[in-house]
């Protein structure tokens, strides 16, 4: 049996999946098989990291590019694996080519660009900042040099969690939001976008170790609302999605709002976080009025 008819085999008990119809999946169903996929990928090498990070004694696995490092990088691709099953086998193997084209294009508009670098910069410059009028001592910059920042951004949206959009919010997004609405369609994928991540806070090491999981949820969902908004303002150019979700990461590093240390108080953490999840609302409302008012 080959490697495609065993995956139809099983997911053919899937209740979502109707064969041949495509428009009617699109407006009724939601492909459960891209979860199913993109878990199972993804917390096979992450399970696998946990275990060999058990007996890790250094403070930060990610700069040490060892094996940790290259199943993190492996598990992440997990949402691209379960676009790609899910395509295949809901629309056929012309469609997943036709899908990765529709995201080649980066002419979101000067708006996006700046609203992308404005939004994420100040976030991340508040958070790093405030918590210095109270006493607190700066953080320093997880990078070696500014200089270095373009390349750095570049980094994160191809291999640092930007590509993690092609599956959440370039296939799977429009799925929720047409089912179950912007407000409900982006809540149910940040909340199972969080929950995704969760192995992570077992590798001895990696920065999430050091993260409340309630508010990383808190802050996913407010990204999930930002980066939809994303790619609806760049015409529905889904390489915007990755832009966002890149440079999110790349300031994190150059304004880190986590303390790697155990058992401290991590204010510029919840700042970042409630921060973040108050943009995404407000975002998320400002879309609900202006439609409210289109369709009147």
């Amino acid at each position: 049996m080959s490697v495609n008819n065993y995956i139809r085999r099983i997911i053919s008990k899937d209740t979502f999946y109707v064969k041949g119809f495509r428009k009617d999946y699109m407006e009724n169903k939601v492909p459960i098989r891209f979860f199913v996929f993109t878990f199972l990928w993804s917390w096979l090498f992450w399970g696998i990291a946990v275990l060999l990070s058990q007996g890790n004694t250094q403070d930060v696995v990610f700069p040490s590019f060892g094996i940790e490092f290259a199943l993190m990088f492996l598990g992440a691709n997990g949402p691209i694996i379960g676009a790609i099953i899910s395509i295949r086998t809901i629309e056929g193997k012309g469609s997943i080519k036709k899908f990765f084209k529709s995201f080649l294009s980066i002419k979101f508009g000067w708006k996006v660009w700046l609203s992308i670098f404005l939004v994420l910069g100040l976030t991340g410059i508040i958070s790093w900042i405030i918590p210095e009028f109270f006493g607190e001592e700066r953080v320093s910059t997880f990078l070696p040099s500014i200089y270095i920042f373009p390349i750095y951004i570049i980094m994160m949206i191809f291999l640092g969690g930007g590509q993690e959009e092609i599956g959440w919010r370039g296939y799977i997004m429009p799925y929720l939001e047409k089912k179950y609405g912007l407000i409900i369609g982006g809540l149910i994928l940040g909340i199972i976008w969080a929950i995704w991540h969760l192995p992570l806070w077992f590798v001895v090491g990696s920065t999430q170790k050091y993260m409340s999981f309630l508010g990383f949820m808190i802050m996913c969902i407010g990204y999930s609302y930002f980066f939809s908004w994303v790619i609806k303002e760049s015409g529905n150019r889904l390489f915007s999605g990755l832009v966002a979700h890149g440079v999110a990461n790349a300031f994190a590093a150059l304004f880190p709002y986590i303390l790697m240390v155990e058992n401290v108080k991590q204010f510029r953490m919840w700042i970042y976080f409630i921060l973040t999840f108050t943009i995404g609302i407000l975002i998320v409302i400002t879309r609900m009025c202006k439609n409210r008012k289109t369709s009147t």
